[in-house]
């Protein structure tokens, strides 16, 4: 009937309906073209829903549209039903000079090359992608004459030169913008008769060049790329740059240039994982941003928390649907803004979500917070009376309500916590804080679609119809405390709230609602192993002396006696190195010599000695009685 239960999905997360040896828009695989499938009735082996194992495949080279990021199998559901799918590496191939590029990261910036030789003829090509509305991408001057060819605005292109006849201008307007970051080709020329300019696959024009009068292209400044003399430059990438044939080395060039950086791989290739929890990376020349429309955060790196302060008594409702939509519409204007099919699917109904939130309060029972729907289907999140939280699904088949209580835990102590729920199909996964995961199943009579989902509260359930009886109870008076960085799937209805965006019509308060981070980050530390921990002690291997007898005080014995040896060492130590640092400086003050006297007037040092020294003086007298012969 025209709906394929498989499909893969490329760049820009876009679905795709063709396979290997085919091509986009066709909805075949390679027999299909080559007219050889198993049933002729089919476009696909595949679809001949055989007994036997059957196979396409081919090569996907449309390469606008890949990457592939994921293949979808579907009609998987019926006894004997199997598929087997292999996606192999995505290769690439072509002219290195095709891919040599430069990207001008300011107005200011630009490349210099020596003087165009393009005096009769010029032959100029290349391929452009910016997100700026404007800027000059080449430009060769001479005393009078010029060629240029620049982005005049979002839609137009512009190739004008002199020869001497007075200003030539071929303008080419786009009915699309051209700065929409994608690559755009330009080709200009120029010759003796005519001049001509083109744009992508746009119609080109045509200019012919007079009868009489000049035709010589005479330049003699530097040929400029990415600006021009006194205009704002370029802004953005400029790739495969060939004049007359000759392609210019933009890389190598940018390589020495300020303001220039060689390729146009982009920041997000190594900077996107700073745009945290979800937020997503976006290109600019002089940098990146993260947008995080998509998430519960905000600032420039989606890490700051939107949370809000909730009084007794106020609440807050989300609308899956604007005001005035019927229901058929949440298909896809409302249901999440999800990219998954099955989340989109036209039954209205989720076959999973993700939530994540995070509350303080010292206040129980409460609701923090509930999904309606317009059948008896619901989810929601309480704090019973004890301060414990439960988690409850209701999604039909089963007599009562699924509930998941975490019995062994306060979480209405005044600490932040953080929630964080996972449904797929019939598996739940339940994370607190920071404490592992735990692993819930849904009963097996019970449904495992959310069908039609309607509106979610925060602090309180204001809803027409029945109400689940326990839900109804703790309704009153309703949640007190704060909520933070809550988020439904892809919606966040806090920060529509509190941030004017598209999804802010969908949102209806009651109360004054406070901005505010006190619900923000949970203050629970994460256990540490056993293998990590230097201080975990098992009991069933550990075998101390004295071990678990006390003494009067309670400190163990040998602790006492090492402690007293610790002690005893440190006074040790400290003392000795007070004696040295006293034995070290005992002489530090005025320095004396004991110079001896008459020795200025001595012929040398041992003369000195010897006329101070009594020993010598004896010496000396007593010698008057030796005779020498």
């Amino acid at each position: 009937e025209g709906s394929p239960y498989t499909w893969w999905v490329g760049k820009a997360n876009e679905k795709h309906y063709y396979w290997g040896g085919s091509g986009p828009g066709i909805q075949k695989c390679a027999c299909g073209i080559e007219r050889n499938c198993t049933d002729p009735k089919y476009y696909c082996n595949c679809d001949a829903d055989y007994k036997q194992w059957r196979k396409d495949s081919g090569m996907l080279s449309y390469k606008e549209h890949l990457p592939v990021s994921q293949v979808v199998v579907g009609d998987l559901d019926r006894p004997g039903s199997e598929a087997k799918v292999s996606v192999g590496p995505l290769r690439c191939q072509g002219d290195r000079n095709y891919w040599n590029a430069a990207s001008f990261v300011t107005s200011s910036s630009y490349l210099h090359f020596s003087t165009f030789q393009g005096e009769t003829s010029a032959d100029i090509s290349f391929y452009f992608k910016t997100s700026a509305s404007d800027g000059v991408f080449l430009e060769n001057l001479g005393n009078t004459d010029f060629i240029k060819l620049e982005l005049k605005s979002a839609t137009d292109v512009s190739f004008s030169f002199d020869v001497g006849n007075g200003p030539v201008e071929i303008v080419v307007r786009s009915p699309n913008p051209l700065n929409d970051d994608q690559w755009h080709r330009v080709n200009a020329e120029r010759n003796v008769k005519q001049a001509s300019l083109q744009v992508d696959q746009l119609p080109l024009e045509v200019r012919k060049a007079p009868t009489e009068g000049h035709t010589r292209l005479e330049l003699y400044s530097q040929l400029y790329v990415g600006a021009a003399g006194g205009q704002r430059g370029f802004l953005g990438c400029i790739r495969s740059l060939r004049m007359n044939g000759v392609t210019l080395d933009l890389e190598e060039r940018a390589k020495v240039t300020p303001g220039v950086k060689p390729g146009c791989s982009g920041h997000c290739t190594s900077y996107g994982m700073y745009c945290a929890n979800g937020g997503k990376c976006v290109e600019k020349y002089n940098g990146y941003s993260c947008d995080c429309s998509r998430t519960a955060y905000d600032g420039p790196f989606c890490i700051k928390d939107v949370g809000a302060f909730f009084e007794e008594g106020m609440w807050l409702r989300y609308n899956f649907h604007s005001p005035g939509t019927s229901v058929k519409d949440l298909v896809s204007r409302t249901l999440l803004s999800s990219a998954d099919p099955e989340i989109t699917g036209p039954d209205l109904s989720l076959n999973k979500e993700e939530l994540s939130f995070s509350f303080s309060t010292t206040k129980s029972p409460c609701v923090l917070l509930y999904v309606s729907s317009y059948t008896p289907d619901f989810m929601a999140v309480l704090v019973n009376p004890n301060g414990n939280l439960q988690i409850r699904y209701n999604l039909g088949g089963t007599k009562e309500p699924y509930n998941i209580d975490i019995d062994h835990r306060n979480m209405a102590n005044g600490q932040p916590h953080t929630v964080n729920v996972t449904r797929n199909g019939r598996d739940i996964v339940l994370q607190l804080d920071h404490y592992p995961p735990t692993s819930y199943s849904l009963p097996a009579t019970s449904d495992i679609q959310f069908n039609s989902p309607k509106a979610l509260f925060l602090g309180k359930v204001i809803e027409i119809g029945k109400i689940d009886q326990d839900i109804y109870k703790y309704n009153t008076p309703g949640f007190t405390g704060c909520l933070s960085r809550v988020q439904f799937n892809q919606i966040a209805p806090l920060k529509a709230a509190l941030r004017p965006t598209n999804a802010s019509s969908h949102v209806h308060i009651q109360g004054e609602l406070v901005e505010s981070n006190c619900g923000a980050s949970p203050l629970t530390i994460p256990p540490m192993s056993a293998a990590t921990d230097p201080w975990h002690l098992d009991s069933a291997s550990a075998d101390f002396p004295y071990n678990g007898q006390a003494i009067g005080d309670g400190v163990n014995r040998n602790s006492a006696i090492i402690g007293g040896v610790i002690a005893v060492v440190i006074f040790t130590i400290l003392c000795t190195l007070v004696f040295l640092i006293r034995y070290m400086f005992r002489h530090k003050g005025t320095y004396h010599t004991n110079e001896a006297k008459g020795a200025e007037s001595a012929e040398s040092a041992d003369a000195a000695i010897m006329n101070n020294d009594p020993n010598f003086t004896e010496t000396i007298d007593e010698s008057k009685k030796e005779w020498l012969i």
